[in-house]
């Protein structure tokens, strides 16, 4: 399959960002067109209550790649990714905050890797970027993480590239902050081909992150919990794995 055939959907889950969303979404369609690469852009958002609607709106007017998605009231992160997801067009479906901290030229550097795996998963190098206390924390879910499942990522929370058809076969679907875990171990469980790679971070300039509270923490917990009880007590999960028609996992396999 060339890459040629691809296309791509980048997901923006969007909370009150005002101030970001606009040069995010100018700043996705330009990384597009110095790669090449054909592709949508879905804004997600969820519930905002500044001027993010009006401003994507204004945006769309301009440019046929943007779309929106609207919810009148917040649903979270994973429910607007999984939103976005469900009315893509593209082959590729990656996702990126709308805070203006993810750099797409580092992510889409990597695209043709897409040639022979199904996911890629980007980490951060430059960690200075982010605060001890940010950094501390990462590592330590990063551990729990790791030992838990038997895996080591290098990150997990990323703008992580999937072959949408691994996402439509998902029987559960996590619509909290740890859909990215869940998203992650889920597949790459089942044996799906990666490749991690290093992506720079930007330095956020404008409002503040809202990926760490209190209400997200239970989730995320909750979510943990859930993804234990499937990984090793469901009868499911102990199924002979099978891969889905097409992607570079399937292909290569039936070459052996």
């Amino acid at each position: 399959m060339g890459l040629s055939t691809f296309n791509i959907t980048v997901i923006i889950p969007v909370l009150n960002e005002e101030k970001n969303i606009t040069p995010v979404v100018e700043n996705t369609l330009k990384a597009l067109d110095d790669y090449g690469i054909n592709g949508e852009i879905i804004v997600v958002n969820d519930g905002s209550s500044d001027n993010t609607k009006r401003l994507v709106e204004n945006l769309i007017l301009k440019e046929t790649r943007v779309k929106l998605i609207n919810h009148e009231k917040p649903q979270g992160i994973g429910a607007s990714y999984w939103d976005g997801v469900d009315a893509s067009c593209g082959e590729i479906v990656t996702w990126i905050p709308g805070d203006n901290e993810n750099d797409l030229w580092e992510i889409f550097r990597y695209y043709k890797l897409l040639k022979h795996i199904d996911i890629i998963i980007p980490f951060i190098f430059n960690k200075e970027v982010r605060s001890l206390f940010r950094n501390a924390l990462s590592y330590a879910y990063r551990f729990i993480i790791n030992t838990t499942f038997g895996v080591s990522f290098n990150y997990t929370n990323g703008t992580v590239l999937f072959r949408k058809s691994l996402l439509k076969e998902l029987k559960r679907r996590n619509d909290s902050f740890f859909f990215q875990t869940d998203t992650l171990i889920r597949t790459v469980k089942k044996g799906y081909l990666f490749a991690e790679v290093p992506c720079r971070l930007k330095m956020r300039k404008e409002g503040i992150s809202k990926a760490f509270s209190f209400p997200s923490l239970i989730k995320i917990i909750k979510g943990y919990l859930k993804l234990i009880k499937d990984f090793y007590f469901s009868n499911k999960q102990k199924e002979t794995n099978h891969y889905v028609a097409g992607s570079q996992t399937a292909i290569r396999r039936e070459k052996r």
